[in-house]
């Protein structure tokens, strides 16, 4: 994996090396941010559960060919199992699972930045689980942001009276609980393969439960009615959003620090929320601009935790 020591972008060849990695992870950032209003579009006209079984099948398939162009396709090793089984289950049909559920009650921008607080629970994952003493400055981090997920889940902000509201928010906050396991995981296993050619298994794993839990929930998928938007946006939000980022995110994300990378994915709930704002409407209010300062000042204090704790 990639070196963990320094706060700062590094790279192995120089300033146009630097700038075509801040580039194309910026273009990941962006992708990734609208592809949460994208997927509240789609949801209109597909199941959840189903939309999730597509966004997996169609990256996947994008993935395998990828892979195999670049003569790195096999079957996962024996060690390399459990990663295989905790992403593809826990982050991608779990988190995902849960999130496009929620969706369906709770607008974008709500959506995003309750799903992006995974770093504040990996701070209480890593102290149950791994028994890591947190820090002063993540005990303040994780303080600062469940003040902000707080606001953002108050009555005040989200009218609980309508259905499904507190449902969503539970099943956002549980999915990122779900990623933040996820990650402790990533952390601490002794890759045999690299991230990338294990990514198109992980989501044939998640894609086959996706497929048998939505024909229970949901029925047949015969009868989602394919316009040419809805195949636009299917198109974007698998092959463009899922398996074009994640390869950018595995090629160029190893090439900087923990804690650049954690500021960059920040952009992502800021990219979901401003695009909520042209594309679907919505509006933010001073309550939910509050928990977002909350909650992007939990996230970075954490991240810059983490970078300490590095060089330490």
């Amino acid at each position: 994996m990639r070196q963990e020591n320094s706060s700062a972008i590094t790279l192995s060849s120089g300033p146009s090396s630097m700038k075509g990695t801040v580039c194309w992870l910026l273009v990941m950032v962006v992708l990734w941010g609208l592809s949460w209003p994208a997927t509240k579009l789609a949801l209109n006209d597909v199941p959840p559960l189903w939309l999730g079984a597509i966004r997996f099948g169609s990256a996947g398939v994008c993935l395998f060919i990828f892979v195999a162009f670049k003569k790195q396709l096999r079957l996962p090793a024996k060690s390399d199992l459990p990663i295989v089984l905790s992403i593809g289950v826990l982050q991608m049909v779990v988190f995902t699972g849960l999130g496009m559920i929620a969706m369906q009650y709770t607008d974008t921008s709500h959506a995003v930045l309750l799903a992006y607080t995974t770093p504040l629970w990996g701070i209480v994952s890593s102290w149950l689980l791994l028994r890591h003493t947190p820090s002063a400055i993540q005990i303040c981090a994780l303080v600062i942001g469940l003040a902000g997920i707080g606001l953002i889940c108050s009555p005040l902000e989200m009218d609980w009276s309508k259905p499904g509201v507190v449902m969503g928010c539970a099943f956002l906050i549980t999915g990122a609980i779900s990623w933040s396991l996820v990650i402790v995981h990533v952390r601490h296993h002794k890759w045999t393969a690299t991230p990338l050619s294990l990514a198109p298994w992980q989501m044939l794993i998640a894609t086959l439960p996706l497929i048998f839990i939505a024909r229970l929930i949901d029925g047949s998928p015969q009868a989602i009615h394919l316009s040419k938007g809805l195949l636009g946006l299917l198109f974007f939000i698998g092959p463009i959003a899922t398996s074009v980022c994640f390869v950018i995110s595995s090629e160029y994300g190893r090439r900087i620090s923990v804690f650049a990378m954690s500021n960059f994915t920040l952009g992502v709930p800021l990219i979901g929320a401003l695009a909520s704002i042209v594309l679907l409407g919505t509006s933010l209010s001073g309550l939910f601009l509050a928990g977002l300062a909350l909650v992007f000042a939990g996230v970075s204090m954490t991240a810059f935790s983490s970078a300490k704790r590095q060089q330490g």
